[in-house]
């Protein structure tokens, strides 16, 4: 009954946001021009998905986004249970991340458009470079807090430490790394669309930024409703796998 009332009440939300946008723009507080009904943007987006060329941008934005954030995850993973399982490693290489980790992913679209120009490979290199931090911190974290006493009796069964980290090592920081690879996939959603823009490659982004140009104001919101629908849609597969990966806890 709680969560049934949670959701409800997150469909109530919803629904007073999407009529105070209708009423806004029945009473023309902001030109039609820039802000089009929820009727004229739902039927833009229809319009897009049913002829199919929302379908492709869709495609594309996917695409950029998957292949960075598989990317990131992979390396952020294995460096992170590196790192997080030596306190040596920590030491000599805490400085370099707490150096790389605020550098803001948009800052090396231009490196990455000199090395491989506007192409995929750039948004998926910007994409992987922005994602790989809340994935690779998230593992050092967890790592680094194994319970102590599981390590004692490791120690004591004679085992070796590729089987204390994979063993009990992952098993541990398995929270801290399911959160990491939610936060990543976030950001690879942002940075993919951002890429697009800035290189003109195909994809939501540049679907957004062609819309704007020409003024077509319920193309842009039809995709950014598509864009909202995509996030939702992982971030809630990603919980659904949280969710039965980490069964455990509840017993």
């Amino acid at each position: 009954m709680r969560t049934l009332a949670w959701r409800l009440g997150s469909f109530m939300v919803l629904a007073a946001a999407i009529a105070a946008w209708g009423e806004i723009a029945a009473l023309k507080l902001i030109p039609p021009l820039f802000l089009p009904s929820p009727a004229r943007a739902f039927n833009a987006l229809i319009a897009g998905l049913s002829r199919g060329v929302l379908l492709g941008k869709l495609e594309g934005t996917l695409t950029h986004m998957a292949i960075g954030w598989i990317a990131a995850s992979l390396a952020g993973v294995a460096l992170g249970a590196l790192i997080g399982s030596s306190a040596q490693a920590r030491a000599y290489v805490g400085p370099t991340l707490e150096f790389l980790r605020p550098l803001p992913a948009s800052a090396i679209i231009p490196v990455a458009i000199a090395i491989f120009g506007l192409t995929p490979a750039m948004a998926i290199g910007v994409i992987a470079f922005g994602s790989i931090w809340p994935m690779l911190l998230s593992t050092v974290h967890g790592f680094a807090h194994v319970e102590p006493r599981l390590v004692e009796v490791a120690r004591a069964l004679q085992m070796s430490r590729l089987s204390v980290v994979w063993k009990i090592g992952l098993r541990s920081a398995l929270p801290d790394i399911l959160a990491g690879l939610r936060l990543g996939l976030t950001v690879a959603l942002i940075l993919a669309v951002v890429c697009e823009m800035i290189g003109g490659i195909d994809g939501l982004g540049q679907w957004e930024l062609v819309a704007a140009r020409a003024y077509r104001s319920p193309d842009i919101f039809a995709g950014v409703m598509l864009l909202g629908l995509t996030g939702l849609v992982a971030n809630s597969a990603l919980t659904l796998i949280e969710a039965r990966a980490l069964r455990w806890r509840a017993s």
